[in-house]
């Protein structure tokens, strides 16, 4: 089965085909700008733009920035309001005439580390964090994911994590890897302190950097790049279609059945 990953970001939509067991895409990967705004439409049109690159598949994975529960959007931070609560995997499925899977972007890459990445074979609660236009977050408690929780949205410092310590506030206010470094430290020992994982794992479009600022990080849990960078939403989201086969808009993902 011919399982095509989409993956809706901040600033971009990407998708290919996957080879879902052996993890990787068969083509390269097609990237169209995230709409402004990024409304329903707009977006369902973007989503449509990247399938229409490619032929073969039988189904399609999406990923979404927000809370998804059986397919419907239930948050929105950041991408347009009009995504509260709108049926996505119907509407996605309705467009491409395939049957579609939607889950949250971070736990489709976290679900993609530990199904083939850094999180492979990890047992006990490992966290994946995506740095981006915000700061994603996925949990694994023995491969298991525990979707939709938004940890980004901690408090830090008075305010929203993902307001201090996005890559999106790093170049917004011009920081230097330093100083931000020191904000992603602070965030990380927030979450240590309130649920001790054993494995933090860091993705989004810094990790290709991240020989510029992980060394700067000094906390008690291991930290590692995702080992396959900005590519496991693609994946995981390709990985979730195959194991939803049959629930439209479910999310169905077990990393662990994969090690």
């Amino acid at each position: 089965m011919a399982i095509l990953g989409i993956d809706i970001g901040g600033s971009g939509v990407k998708g290919a085909p996957v080879d879902t067991v052996r993890g990787e895409l068969l083509a390269e990967r097609h990237r169209v700008p995230t709409p402004q705004p990024s409304d329903v439409g707009a977006v369902v049109d973007a989503v449509a733009e990247v399938a229409a690159q490619f032929d073969g598949f039988d189904r399609v994975g999406v990923t979404f920035p927000g809370v998804v529960v059986d397919g419907v959007t239930r948050t929105a931070a950041n991408v347009d309001k009009s995504w509260i609560d709108a049926p996505a995997a119907q509407l996605f499925s309705e467009r491409l005439g395939k049957p579609v899977s939607v889950l949250n972007d971070a736990d489709a890459a976290g679900a993609a580390e530990v199904a083939f990445g850094a999180g492979r074979d990890q047992r006990g609660l490992t966290m994946m964090l995506t740095f981006g236009t915000g700061i994603g977050s996925a949990l694994f408690q023995d491969g298991v994911l525990i979707p939709n929780t938004e940890l980004g949205h901690l408090e830090l410092d008075g305010g929203d994590a993902e307001l201090r310590a996005s890559d999106r506030a790093r170049e917004l206010e011009e920081l230097s890897w330093e100083k931000w470094a020191g904000r992603v430290q602070d965030y990380l020992r927030h979450v240590e302190m309130l649920l001790s994982p054993r494995l933090f794992i860091v993705g989004g479009g810094v990790s290709k950097k991240s020989d510029r600022w992980l060394p700067l990080i000094e906390i008690r849990t291991p930290i590692v790049p995702a080992a396959l960078l900005n590519n496991a939403g693609i994946i995981g989201a390709a990985v979730t279609a195959e194991q939803a086969h049959g629930r439209p808009g479910a999310i169905a993902v077990d990393a662990a059945a994969r090690s």
